[in-house]
This record gives C-alpha cells, structure tokens and sequence, in this order.
C-alpha cells in the first residue's frame, strides 16, 4: 500500500487549503462567492466519494473510519446548508452571531483535521507493523 503517496496527498490538500485561506483574506465578497462555490463543488465530489467508500466498507464491515467519513460528509452538508443560508441574512447582528459560527465551525474542523492526521499517522504505522509482522511469519514458517 501507498501511504507515502497518500500522505503526500493530504499535505498537498493541507498546503491548498492554507494558500486559499491567505488569498481569500485580502478578497472582495464576489471574489469570496467564486471561491466558496468552487469549494463547494469540491466537497460535494468528496461526499459522493466518502458515501461510496463508506458504502464499500459497511457492506464489509472493515472499518470504523468509513463510517467517519460519512459523519464528515454529513457535516459538510450542514454547512452547505448554513452557507446558502446567509444569502438570506439581512440583520447585522444575525449576521455578526453567523460569523462567529462559522468561525467556531472552522476551527473545530481544524482541530478535527489535525486529529484525523495523527490517527492517520498511527494507523499507518500499525499497518506497516503488521505486514512486517505477517511477513515475518510468513518468512520463519516457510523456512
């Protein structure tokens, strides 16, 4: 298995994911919409993902971590929700008490990235321990 390629992946995400944080501060709203929109149509490519992962795995009953996902994805959708919400949003103290939501919200996926990314670590590590281990095995029983 291709953890290195795979974690290669996630820090490029990461990478992405701090570039448009930096680029999208000095924005206009307009330019906030076009951004949002694309990140949008991302995460709703990465749900239909995580959903058939998680659909993959439950009809195998493998691994806890697809069931993860799907909450992930449920999140985001959520969001979404909160997003085209505040199109709507007229009040700028409805609108302030929002901002601070999606500030906490932001944060806590953070928080919840930086989470994942340590249990991703361990479990690749317990991975690697045990094919060394199965080969191993493998090894003194056929020698």
């Amino acid at each position: 298995m291709d953890f290195s390629g795979q974690l290669d992946d996630l820090q490029q995400r990461a990478a992405k994911a701090k570039q448009a944080a930096q680029d999208a501060a000095s924005e206009s709203r307009d330019q906030l919409r076009q951004r949002i929109d694309q990140a949008k149509v991302d995460v709703d490519l990465a749900t239909k993902d995580a959903r058939q992962d998680a659909s993959a795995a439950a009809a195998s009953a493998r691994s806890k971590w697809a069931q993860m996902k799907t909450d992930a994805a449920a999140k985001m959708d959520d969001l979404q929700a909160r997003i085209d919400k505040r199109a709507d949003q007229v009040d700028a103290n409805l609108a302030n008490d929002d901002a601070a939501w999606a500030e906490d919200d932001a944060a806590a996926a953070i928080d919840y990235a930086s989470w994942t990314v340590d249990n991703a670590r361990l479990a690749v590590l317990d991975a690697i321990d045990a094919r060394v281990y199965a080969d191993e095995l493998a090894q003194n029983a056929g020698g």
